[in-house]
């Protein structure tokens, strides 16, 4: 598949009709895999993510947010068997205000006009929990910038590709993206451009910590 051309949005087992976020205790179809901390499961709520790229659209159409892509568990999502998720990520180049601080406030205000309120770290865009993060990293900046774009619905959204996907989940290295990782190397649907990855973890100093990775999987 190019990442100049539309591709569909392969989430068919990920999508349930719900007017509330499903969380963590009404996921009666999740199971636990052998591997403690990550948990599978046939659905993964998403009241309707057409509705919610078509939200976002508008923010970036109008100034609020930059490009923005779809990254976090819903970019593994994308390429393998459905997980469980709380929620959706979405990194954006977002505007600087005093200070050189990144500001949200025109985003919340924005979001809070059309009826959206906050909870947690989270916005509720239709129903469902969505993040809304600027580009923290160098890397991440590159997977926004190189994301992938999809169909979803009649609606045209960005994904990381799996190899940013990787290498975000490794630079940031917690417990469950190096399970994400994992799930991604078990289950994905196409194969990974290897020398694309390489290029990727070397020129963002990862390298090693791939090595390691890749040790530690026995």
């Amino acid at each position: 598949m190019s990442a100049e051309s539309p591709v569909e949005w392969r989430l068919a087992k990920a999508k349930v009709a719900a007017s509330k976020p499903v969380f963590r205790s009404n996921l009666h179809e999740a199971r636990l895999d052998k591997r403690p901390g990550l948990r599978f499961c046939g659905v993964v709520a998403t009241p309707d993510l057409e509705k919610i790229v078509e939200r976002l659209n508008d923010l970036q159409g109008r100034g609020v947010i930059g490009l923005h892509a779809i990254g976090g568990a819903f970019a593994f999502i994308f390429y393998a068997e459905p997980i469980e998720t709380l929620d959706l990520d979405i990194f954006t180049d977002l505007s600087m205000g005093a200070g050189g601080l990144i500001s949200l406030d025109r985003l919340y205000s924005d979001l809070r006009s059309l009826g959206y309120e906050a909870v947690g770290d989270a916005i509720l865009i239709e129903g469902f929990p969505v993040q809304i993060l600027p580009e923290p990293t160098p890397l991440v900046h590159e997977a926004v910038a190189e994301a992938r774009t999809v169909q979803v619905g009649k609606q045209t959204t960005r994904v990381f590709t799996p190899e940013h996907a990787i290498a975000v989940a490794l630079q940031t290295n917690r417990a469950k993206d190096r399970l994400k990782i994992e799930h991604l190397l078990e289950s994905g649907r196409e194969p990974l451009d290897e020398k694309r990855l390489e290029v990727i973890l070397l020129n963002h100093g990862l390298e090693e910590r791939w090595k390691k990775f890749l040790a530690g999987r026995g």
